[in-house]
This record gives C-alpha cells, sequence and structure tokens, in this order.
C-alpha cells in the first residue's frame, strides 16, 4: 500500500482527497502544521506528496525544495492558480506535476496511478548495478540519478534523468515531443505540453552545470536533438 502525504490547507479539499485516495487503496496521511512540512515528511515517509502552493508561514515552492534535500519522491502540486508562471515554478522548484483547482477526482487520480508508476511499478529504474548510458565522455547514471563529465557530476531529478538518457540514445536524431512526453508520463492527455518545455530547460541547466553548451537543439514543430558532438569547456 502507497501512503501519500496530503499538504492542504482547506479542510473540505484535503478531506475529499483522504476520502478518496483511501477508497482507491491508498494511505493517506495529512499534516495541518505548516510551519514543519519536512518534519511531517520525515514522520510519514510518504511513498508520493500532495503538495499545495498556497500555505501558512511559507508556500509549497519552499516546501518542496525542501523535501528535495532529502528525498526524489513524486511531488505532485495543487493550485488554484492558473498562470503559465505557477507551472513553470512548479518545476523548477523541484516538482513533478501540477493539478489545477478545482480538479476533478479521476484526473487526480490517474495523475497519482502515473507517477507512483514512473516511481515504484513497471517503469522505474532497476536499482541493482550501475546503469550507464555514455556519449564523448558524458556519462548518465541511471541507478545514482546522476551525470558526469569530465569530472564535474550533477545529480539529476527523475524527470532530467529520463529525458536526458532518451535523448543521450537517439543522439543525432529528432526524438519527438510525443516519444519524450511518454516517457515521463503515462497518460499524456492529462499533461500540458508547456511542462515538457520546462523539463528539458532545467535538462539544458543541468548540462550547462557540468560545462557541456548548446547540446540540445531544439527542431520547432517536432521534437529536440542531442548533438553527436557538443560545445564545452573543460
Amino acid at each position: 500500500m502507497y501512503r501519500i502525504l496530503i499538504v492542504e490547507d482547506d479542510d473540505k479539499i484535503a478531506g475529499i482527497l483522504q476520502e478518496y485516495l483511501e477508497k482507491y487503496g491508498y494511505e493517506a496521511v495529512r499534516t495541518t502544521d505548516y510551519k514543519h512540512i519536512k518534519d511531517a515528511f520525515l514522520q510519514h515517509k510518504p511513498e508520493l506528496v500532495l503538495l499545495d502552493i498556497n500555505l501558512p508561514s511559507y508556500d509549497g515552492f519552499y516546501w518542496c525544495r525542501q523535501i528535495r534535500t532529502v528525498s526524489s519522491v513524486p511531488i505532485l502540486f495543487m493550485s488554484a492558480r492558473v498562470g503559465e508562471m505557477d507551472q513553470i515554478m512548479a518545476i523548477e522548484n523541484g516538482g513533478d506535476d501540477y493539478i489545477t483547482k478545482p480538479f476533478h477526482s479521476e484526473v487526480v487520480m490517474a495523475k497519482i496511478k502515473s507517477a507512483l508508476r514512473r516511481a515504484y511499478g513497471e517503469y522505474a529504474q532497476v536499482q541493482s548495478g550501475r546503469e550507464l548510458t555514455e556519449l564523448n565522455g558524458l556519462f548518465v547514471d541511471r541507478t545514482r540519478n546522476s551525470a558526469e563529465w569530465q569530472g564535474r557530476k550533477v545529480d539529476l531529478s527523475r524527470n532530467e534523468l529520463l529525458l536526458l538518457d532518451l535523448l543521450l540514445k537517439q543522439a543525432g536524431e529528432v526524438v519527438s515531443r510525443e516519444r519524450l512526453l511518454e516517457a515521463l508520463w503515462d497518460d499524456i492527455d492529462f499533461v500540458d505540453d508547456n511542462t515538457l518545455t520546462v523539463n528539458v530547460t532545467r535538462v539544458r541547466k543541468k548540462l550547462e552545470e557540468l560545462g557541456i553548451t548548446r547540446a540540445i537543439e531544439t527542431v520547432r514543430g517536432q521534437g529536440y536533438r542531442l548533438q553527436s558532438s557538443w560545445e564545452g569547456e573543460g
């Protein structure tokens, strides 16, 4: 049974979510101590977090960053904010998905099931041994969620790992947006196309941290291509 932590200060919404999750066999726990959300996370050790953005004291973006210092579990933001920038900030701050209020329970469940399958189910990365993908000295370690080039190393989020690994395996070829979306989420009908753009931007930034620049090319109307060679500085 997967445990899901609900961080939502609207008692009615939190109650509905808890009831619905328990109906489908999940263990749903709530926290109302909005000053110590990281402590609640460490106490309950959930496999997934439903996290509201508008919270007392500190917002959900802050608490997502705090959780990311100790865990890579899926975090799904929930918010009545519908602006594109809010969704970008959710991804930039470490979130895996974004659910807009008011929401349909079926949509929430579809996103939860997809995130859990990606993290722990049939699509999860194999954890025994090291699984490496390499190109021009760039190593992507799928068991350690990291990338390394010329002695530099960066940690990758689950989405960053999946995107970079797929682009690396098909270096020199255009990988369609649909193929990349399918690599990240089971049901792309519920995914905003802009979410992929944000995730690709994050991968580019991680490569830049390694010293690799201009490696991922945007092919307008088609998708993205990782160059088989790139500019960089050692």
